[in-house]
């Protein structure tokens, strides 16, 4: 691949991937029912072994 082809890709459709990634993000974590995993999650580092 060639430098130029590489980069008009990473401009046009490397953006539009990051940005469903970020939107696919955003919504698992605010999906209704994560409060509870997240609060598990937050509270791992603090247990006793």
């Amino acid at each position: 691949m060639d430098y130029n082809l590489m980069r008009e890709f990473a401009d046009s459709w490397g953006l539009v991937a990051m940005a469903l990634f970020f939107v696919g993000a955003t919504a698992f974590a605010l999906r209704p029912g994560s409060r509870k995993l997240a609060d598990e999650a937050a509270r791992i580092p603090l247990e006793d072994e």
